[in-house]
């Protein structure tokens, strides 16, 4: 399975390809960082973040897409910017038809270090050792693209299964009880 991980922010949104599987050694495919200026108005700075994100996914044609899930935080500004990248990553991938999951910033740091409170550096360091990379990524927002991409494939495949064998149970369901 290949993944993008996108890190949505206004002016630095992370991006990270990875591929790989539940088991299985991961690989880095790629990563980057799409930056905007905040010189720019709003909506050219979006038209920006979406030509390079829709450049990625022609390039690297992910199975998935993964991106981190807005959480409310006191500066309302830095919250609207990461909406608003947030929603043209999806629109991107909802475009080609590709999945798109969303994943809260400490389900990410747990599924990467075991803590759903890890700080910025502690994600980073399992980053680099789950896919043996010889240096951390940086900037941060690179390591949390990648975080959330090794999210989505150990946590998502196993959550596709659930969510299949949950449709099954309820079409097997008996109608009893029920008439016609």
């Amino acid at each position: 399975m290949r993944v993008l991980g996108i890190d949505p922010g206004l002016t630095r949104c992370g991006m990270g390809v990875v591929e790989g599987s539940v088991g299985r050694p991961l690989s880095l495919v790629d990563v980057n960082v799409l930056r905007t200026s905040s010189s720019l108005p709003v909506p050219e700075r979006l038209v920006t973040i979406e030509k390079g994100i829709d450049a990625w996914l022609d390039e690297y044609r992910p199975d998935a897409v993964a991106v981190e899930r807005v959480f409310a935080r006191s500066d309302v500004s830095t919250v609207m910017g990461t909406a608003q990248a947030s929603g043209i990553a999806m629109v991107c991938a909802a475009r080609r038809g590709l999945p798109v999951a969303l994943h809260t910033p400490s389900e990410v740091k747990a599924a990467v270090s075991g803590n759903g409170r890890a700080d910025k550096t502690q994600v980073g360091a399992m980053v680099t050792r789950i896919l043996r990379l010889d240096a951390m990524p940086k900037p941060a927002d690179a390591a949390d693209a990648l975080a959330l991409a090794i999210t989505h494939i150990w946590r998502g495949g196993a959550q596709a299964r659930i969510d299949a064998a949950l449709a099954g149970a309820r079409q097997a369901r008996p109608t009893i009880g029920r008439t016609r």
